[in-house]
Order: C-alpha cells, then sequence, then structure tokens
C-alpha cells in the first residue's frame, strides 16, 4: 500500500507505505528541501539516529537475553533428543523440565524490554517527538511494531505457564492437555502472529525478497522460528491414553529448530 500526499505549508510528509492496514515507512520532506526515509523499526529502536542510543543501546541487551532464552531452550530439547547425554550429565526429565522453564524466563524478560522500546518510541512518523514519563506497556494498536511487540510479550507468559506446568509430575493427559498443551498452543499462535508482523513491518508489504538487509534476515529467522514452535505445539497435544511417543519427538524437534531460528536471530540482533 502506497499513499502519496502533496504538500501545504503544514505538511511535510510527502509519502507513506506499509502493508494494509499499517504503516511501516514513510519519506519526509526537509527544511532544505531534501527528503529522508523513515522506517518504524529503525526510528523504534533508535536505528535511523545514534543521539537515540539509550534505545540502540537496548538492542543489544534484548539480542544477548533472547540469545540466552534460545540457548535454554536449544539445550534442553537437544537433551530430550539424546537421552544418553542427559544420563552421562546425570540429568533426569525434571532437570531437563526445569531447563525448559528457565529458559522462558529470559524469553519473556527480552520480550517485555522490546515492548517498552516500542511503548517509549516517539510517534516514529515525527522522530524528533518524545514523551517526558516512560510508558511501561503503552497502547498503539495501529503502529505495527508495537503491535508485534505485545503480542510477543503476550506469548511468552503462556509459555511461562506453560513450563512452569510441564515441570510437574502429577498430573494426568487431561491436566497436562488443559494446564501445559493450551498455553503452549495459545502463546505459539501469539508468537507467530508477532512474528509475521515484524516481518511484514520490514518488508514493507507482506512479503518481500530482501536478502541485504539484515533487519530482513533477523525477522526470517524469527518468523521461522516461531513456524517452528507453532508446529511443535500442535504435535505436543497428548490424546487420551497418554503420550504418543512419535509425536513427542517430533514436538521436541520443531522446538529445537524453533529455538535455532531465535537464536540466530537474536544473534544477528547484536550487529543490527
Amino acid at each position: 500500500m502506497t499513499q502519496t500526499h502533496r504538500q501545504t505549508h503544514h505538511q511535510s510528509l510527502v509519502e507513506r507505505s506499509g502493508p494494509w492496514p499499517f504503516i511501516s515507512r514513510k519519506r519526509i520532506l526537509r527544511a532544505d528541501g531534501n527528503t529522508d526515509e523513515l522506517q518504524s523499526r529503525h526510528v523504534r529502536k533508535g536505528l535511523h539516529d545514534r543521539r537515540h542510543h539509550v534505545r540502540a543501546d537496548l538492542n543489544q541487551w534484548i539480542g544477548a537475553i533472547f540469545a540466552l532464552g534460545a540457548a535454554l531452550f536449544g539445550a534442553a530439547s537437544g537433551l530430550s533428543l539424546m537421552p544418553q547425554i542427559a544420563q552421562q550429565l546425570a540429568l533426569n526429565n525434571a532437570d531437563i523440565n526445569a531447563l525448559f522453564f528457565a529458559g522462558s524466563i529470559p524469553f519473556t524478560t527480552a520480550a517485555y524490554l522490546q515492548l517498552f522500546q516500542a511503548a517509549n518510541a516517539p510517534v516514529w512518523e515525527h522522530p524528533a517527538s518524545g514523551k517526558s514519563q516512560y510508558q511501561w506497556f503503552g497502547w498503539r494498536p495501529r503502529d505495527i511494531g508495537w503491535l508485534s511487540c505485545v503480542l510477543q510479550f503476550a506469548g511468552t507468559l503462556l509459555f511461562n505457564i506453560n513450563t512452569f506446568d510441564g515441570m510437574r509430575t502429577d498430573l494426568g493427559w487431561l491436566a497436562i492437555d488443559l494446564l501445559v498443551w493450551v498455553p503452549d498452543l495459545t502463546g505459539s499462535l501469539l508468537f507467530l502472529s508477532s512474528g509475521y508482523l515484524a516481518f511484514v513491518e520490514v518488508c514493507h508489504r507482506h512479503l518481500a525478497w530482501l536478502p541485504a538487509s539484515i533487519n530482513w534476515w533477523i525477522t526470517l529467522l524469527n518468523l521461522a522460528g516461531c513456524v517452528a514452535f507453532m508446529i511443535a505445539a500442535i504435535y505436543s497435544f497428548i490424546p487420551p491414553g497418554g503420550e504418543v511417543a512419535t509425536n513427542s519427538n517430533i514436538a521436541i524437534a520443531f522446538t529445537l529448530a524453533g529455538a535455532l531460528g531465535f537464536l540466530s536471530g537474536s544473534l544477528l540482533m547484536l550487529a543490527e
């Protein structure tokens, strides 16, 4: 979607575009007659202007903390798929489930920092503007970046519940589905929605091939991780009567794939 505006003496917005119904890119006319292109992800993260060093430096923390969570998820998944190694390390299923829960904490922490960053970004079509007070969560449902962040944060909270209940050993199949699988499935849906919004925000349309853009690779890898988590959640369903070993292994394998996707994207964020 592209909309072009004629200028008046009050307007500096020349053009705006993005994946409908959102705006993710604008061209602004400067007083000297030149134009600047602004992208919502860059403005939100302070990447368009290094004077916003606090928000830009926060990206390093977000990337590092996401990488820690993904590494813990990946380690727990790998140990689940290779029980002989877990035995050599004197780790049982309870220890591995605790590792999954430990990994969910950095995910939530990084997701909140990202939401905080989005809530306190300037109204991005006027990047010089700002608020005098911090917003802990904000409310910007028409902002594609904020919406992506809030959906991801909500998903991580459900992963906290899912992985915490997964440490319990007194649950039957029905309780596991209600307390572990339902939060897992719902959280994965939120993650998938968040990952898609982040991807199209960078593409400025619903699909684009931009291999020269590090932002594109970050969001593509994260989206791939979200897809893998979604598949893992589907296969994690416990049917009446108990767990199916094949489905369990598939679920763990896709959890590992999702963790690797997020780990790769998070490490690239350090260079963004």
